[in-house]
């Protein structure tokens, strides 16, 4: 039985893009900590198929600290498949910015990516995360944050050997930035 806790955690869960840990949901759906734990047991064992109905295409899993929903592994190659098959042939000016901010500051979280960008960079890490641009390096022990670093993918598509071969930013830029390729690459 799927209880209003457990429903309101679905409808977290399914919008997060990092894992959340007990407390953080237990705040966001305004219940006791144990409850949520019981809810997400629950959750695991209905999507795993353990209460009578089938197993779901996802699971929810404990990563880094925290709970996030997953498509399970069986589906990967399906799921690779069909995004590639979305994806226009060209990044967006945003993907190309937020690519940028990602290459030159790796490891870098999507905060810190989204705080150095000015705007809400979560739709952009997914096309590029879902285009094999960047990768997720390691979850943050203490936050549960993601970091996020390029992949080999970009270097092919760049038609270069290293991130050192990337082109320095201050030159680019209006005068006063002076400084700003160290602290971008800081």
């Amino acid at each position: 039985m799927v209880t209003d806790v457990a429903r309101r955690l679905e409808a977290i869960l399914l919008i997060v893009d990092e894992p959340q840990s007990l407390v953080a949901l237990a705040t966001a759906v305004a219940a006791p900590v144990p409850a949520v734990r019981q809810a997400i047991e629950g959750l695991v064992a209905d999507y795993d198929g353990l209460t009578g109905g089938p197993r779901r295409g996802f699971e929810l899993r404990e990563v880094g600290g925290g709970w996030r929903l997953y498509v399970r592994e069986e589906h990967d190659a399906l799921i690779s498949e069909f995004v590639n098959a979305q994806a226009p042939s060209r990044l967006s000016q945003a993907a190309l910015e937020t690519l940028a901010v990602i290459a030159y500051k790796q490891p870098v979280t999507r905060s810190q990516v989204a705080s150095i960008r000015a705007v809400n960079v979560d739709s952009v890490v997914r096309t590029l995360l879902a285009r094999g641009l960047i990768t997720e390096l390691f979850a943050d022990s203490e936050t549960g944050a993601i970091n996020y670093g390029t992949t080999d993918a970009l270097l092919v598509q760049l038609g270069i050997n290293s991130l050192d071969e990337l082109p320095h930013i201050s030159p680019l830029l209006d005068d006063g930035a002076s400084g700003f390729d160290e602290e971008v690459r800081r």
